[in-house]
């Protein structure tokens, strides 16, 4: 099994600044892509970022230039640095892993549970 555990989330004012981090752990080969997704109260997922294993980077509009998405592939984790935070981030954060495990010829993808983000005065 791969586990896929987010922390970090919680209530921030708007303006400031939350980091939230994923890591995934388990019989783990090794992992490709990894993101993030965000699902507001009545609206569908959205992709917010995703990082390659090799660093490459890919932003949603409505958060570049705040947010900042990196990775430690020797510790299989994830982060999340989101700046400027505004009323409209806010949504449960769910981070995923494109993992290959042993006995498994292709990568699949994991998901965590969810940290909630609260952007609010």
């Amino acid at each position: 099994q791969v586990q896929v555990v987010e922390s970090g989330g919680g209530l921030v004012q708007p303006g400031g600044s939350l980091r939230l981090s994923c890591v995934a752990s388990g019989s783990i080969f090794s992992i490709n892509d990894m993101g993030w997704y965000r699902q507001a109260p009545g609206k569908q997922r959205e992709l917010v970022a995703t990082i390659r294993s090799g660093g490459s980077t890919n932003y949603a509009d409505s958060v570049k230039g705040r947010f900042t998405i990196s990775r430690d592939n020797a510790r299989n984790t994830v982060y999340l640095q989101m700046n400027s935070l505004k009323p409209e981030d806010t949504a449960v954060y769910y981070c995923s892993a494109d993992a290959t495990r042993g006995g498994l010829a292709v990568p699949l993808r994991y998901w965590g549970q969810g940290t909630q983000v609260t952007v609010s005065s």
